[in-house]
């Protein structure tokens, strides 16, 4: 007979023939089970005070053994050193799971992983400098409160017009910051969806009123129609509403945590950090610089525009 554990319906089961006085023998007849099956369920379950073996009792101290036999360590050492080897070679930790699963060597997570490695970290250990964001810990995002305040009555990116999405129709922009280092100065990137257009201005701060004053003033300059635009959820775009007066656009925003929405504004932002990176301030950079960048940017060719630039795009529009 193959080995099988007991299900929480033959616990309620057993627990009610045992009630009518049948034998162990004669349960695991009516279970289909080993008889030795039934023994060593009802000698670990069964109340030492009464001798009552109960149904809800059973099950609950069964899942605590379950939940107390996983807290030990399911992998060799090594095998962790297999994974360490891995990680020095900078794979990720998706990489080194599939590749020792596709290789038959043995299953391992990539949580598994990450896991070894941030309890590595902890112990003054130098695994997750190999990882291709090592300057911090990951962290689980959804049903997670947001950190930089509400706003009500916000227009979603579900109720902007569907072919807003196509990229057919020039107009359509999305907005975000980019923050330096030290210091409050950043800039503000607006990026124009079909031809990849894109302006930059300078903040002193990431206030409502200095994104506003900067956006308006971009907008008033640049030779293009801005029928909407997209941004994300920080609380610099809660005054959106004193733009949306001043320039005749509407402003929609993303879903929380889903920058994937504003993919051209993120791929445009990757882009400035080659002129800007992390970690630099931006204190010293004045408008003009930012106005150097863009044009570097909009005059660089464009496979999806078959090598045309942005800035020939946006114009014939």
């Amino acid at each position: 007979m193959t080995y099988c554990q007991l299900t929480p319906a033959d616990r309620y089961t057993l627990s009610l023939l045992r009630k009518e006085g049948l034998t162990p023998a004669a349960i695991a007849r009516v279970l289909g089970r080993n008889r030795s099956t039934i023994s060593r369920e009802l000698k670990r379950n069964t109340c030492a005070l009464d001798g009552a073996y109960r149904y809800s009792k059973a099950q609950e101290r069964t899942n605590g053994r379950r939940r107390r036999c996983r807290q030990g360590l399911h992998h060799a050492p090594g095998q962790y050193a297999r994974v360490e080897a891995l990680l020095a070679e900078k794979w990720s930790p998706e990489q080194i799971a599939g590749y020792l699963r596709q290789q038959r060597e043995f299953r391992i997570s990539h949580e598994t992983i990450y896991r070894h490695v941030w309890a590595d970290w902890r112990r003054g250990g130098g695994l997750y400098l190999h990882l291709r964001q090592s300057g911090k810990q990951r962290r689980k995002r959804y049903k997670s409160p947001g950190w930089r305040g509400k706003l009500g009555g916000k227009r979603m990116i579900g109720e902007r017009p569907a072919h807003v999405q196509s990229r057919r129709q020039p107009g359509h922009w999305e907005i975000d910051t980019v923050m330096g280092t030290g210091e409050k100065d950043c800039i503000a990137t607006v990026v124009e969806r079909k031809s990849g257009y894109v302006v930059i201005g300078k903040l002193a701060d990431r206030t409502v009123a200095s994104l506003n004053r900067r956006t308006i003033w971009l907008m008033r300059r640049t030779m293009g129609h801005f029928h909407t635009i997209t941004a994300d959820n920080g609380t610099e775009f809660h005054g959106y509403r004193q733009i949306e007066e001043a320039t005749g656009t509407t402003f929609y925003f993303a879903t929380p945590h889903h920058s994937w929405e504003r993919g051209t504004n993120e791929n445009t932002n990757g882009l400035i950090r080659q002129y800007l990176p992390k970690g630099q301030s931006m204190s010293g950079l004045s408008q003009r610089e930012c106005d150097w960048i863009a044009d570097q940017l909009n005059q660089r060719p464009r496979k999806r525009h078959d090598y045309k630039t942005p800035q020939e795009v946006f114009y014939e529009l």
